[in-house]
């Protein structure tokens, strides 16, 4: 499972969330803005406040890393 910790205003959020859409890998959007728990949650996983943090199966990324995503998702770069 993949899950990612974003906030509305983050450009790297985005950016993340459209390289996974545009690879067919889905995951969950936790927004950490909306829920004080979901910040709480992020800090306890990652040790990180800011955003993204992306979270595959256990495997915490912490920004819009795509070398390191491909490899916790076991893909190829397609770049």
């Amino acid at each position: 499972m993949v899950v990612v910790y974003t906030t509305p205003t983050c450009p790297h959020c985005k950016s993340a969330k459209r390289y996974l859409k545009e690879r067919r890998i889905p995951f969950r959007e936790v927004d950490v803005s909306r829920s004080e728990e979901a910040g709480r949650s992020l800090k306890r996983k990652s040790g990180q406040t800011g955003v993204p943090v992306i979270d595959v199966n256990g495997q915490i990324i912490v920004g819009f890393n795509r070398p390191k995503l491909d490899r916790a998702l076991g893909i190829r770069s397609l770049d």
